[in-house]
């Protein structure tokens, strides 16, 4: 089965007399697969999204050695641009990502700065408002929609982008329970597409939607097993 992702003997560190954030982390993400990593706060979870996503080492810099690949090219040698053709990722806070003044601007900015022709642009526009369930919201302003609203178009905003990797850092933490069944039913989706999804995650009633779990702590990526329909995790 294909691995877009593929990370190995991965250590990182802020500061170079610094202690490890990352520990020889090892992972392989499968097409179509929902993979779930969990840890508490400060266990290096975000550190691990950037360096999937090549903000590590491209703009965070730091001590780093081992492997990450993302379609068996190493990020530590494609541009941030070319990343996040292939890889995109979707933050606690949406208002980090939304800054237009509408739905449509917001959602057309990625596709534009691919400097795609007008008619692609709006028919990825209609796509991935309509896998949010969003398309209602097209000509609204964002900032007067409520906090789950806004997450569903951050959501749409990154799959305009068409990736194929797609990470959820921790991107139902502020959300109440019917917009956390909303990102969930996008992410089955996406699994259904045979993309492959990363859910960062510290509560563990996100997680019945994982296919594996893998916990880190102090920086080390540890499988777990779950009994997710009995809502715990071992």
């Amino acid at each position: 089965m294909n691995c877009p992702v593929k990370i190995k003997d991965l250590c990182f560190r802020y500061d170079k007399d610094g202690k490890n954030i990352l520990n020889n982390i090892s992972l392989e993400a499968k097409s179509g697969e929902i993979i779930a990593i969990m840890g508490a706060s400060g266990s290096g979870k975000s550190t691990l999204c950037y360096c999937i996503m090549g903000i590590i080492p491209h703009i965070y810099e730091g001590e780093l050695s081992g492997e990450v690949h993302i379609f068996d090219k190493p990020v530590q040698k494609m541009k941030v641009p070319e990343i996040a053709t292939k890889a995109s990722i979707v933050f606690q806070d949406p208002d980090t990502q939304l800054f237009s003044p509408t739905v449509e601007d917001d959602i057309a900015f990625g596709p534009e700065n691919l400097c795609l022709g007008r008619s692609e642009i709006s028919e990825r526009i209609d796509e991935s408002l309509g896998l949010a369930e969003m398309d209602k919201y097209r000509l609204s302003d964002p900032d007067r929609l409520s906090g789950g609203e806004k997450q569903l178009i951050a959501i749409a905003s990154v799959l305009s982008l068409h990736p194929e990797v797609i990470i959820f850092d921790e991107a139902m933490a502020q959300l109440d329970e019917r917009s956390r069944r909303s990102v969930k039913t996008i992410i089955k989706k996406l699994k259904d597409e045979d993309k492959t999804v990363i859910i960062i995650e510290h509560e563990t009633d996100n997680l019945d939607i994982a296919d594996r779990l893998f916990a880190l702590e102090d920086g080390t990526l540890l499988e777990k097993d779950m009994i997710l329909k009995a809502g715990k995790v071992k």
